[in-house]
């Protein structure tokens, strides 16, 4: 079996949720999801699953942050072009993400921008020229 990743994300409400991943290029996937789950599958190896905060608290006895207030994680999401990432992040925005709460990063070879889901995780989509870099970066 392959080995696939999967990010477990406590989430207010999960229509508005669901909603903004689809915008960011997740698909539903209604055999692993219900009334208190969204299981968004990005590629055969990359899934994320939305809980509602009930959901979410019946895996861990810790308490569910706010990823408004505090930096928890930074996720990245790659993409296959350079203007695919402008239009990500403006689409999720449209979906009730916040665009660009982090810094536009370019450095040529490497070009990203971010944008906040309705809960607060940061996403940064990025887009990397493979031929540039398999080099590493500049100057080293």
């Amino acid at each position: 079996m392959e080995k696939m990743i999967f990010v477990n994300l406590p989430v207010r409400d999960l229509t508005a949720a669901t909603s903004f991943y689809e915008a960011l290029g997740g698909t539903r996937n209604p055999g692993f999801s219900d009334e208190q789950t969204s299981c968004m599958i990005f590629s055969g190896a990359i899934g994320v699953m939305l809980l509602t905060h009930e959901r979410y608290a019946t895996f861990t006895s810790r308490p569910i942050g706010d990823a408004r207030t505090e930096s928890q994680t930074l996720i990245a999401l790659s993409v296959e072009t350079r203007d695919e990432v402008d239009q990500t992040v403006e689409k999720a925005a449209h979906a009730g993400g916040k665009a660009d709460p982090n810094p536009m990063q370019d450095h040529g070879f490497m070009y990203s921008r971010s944008v906040e889901d309705p809960d607060g995780y940061v996403w940064e989509i990025l887009w990397m020229d493979q031929a540039a870099a398999a080099g590493g970066p500049p100057g080293e």
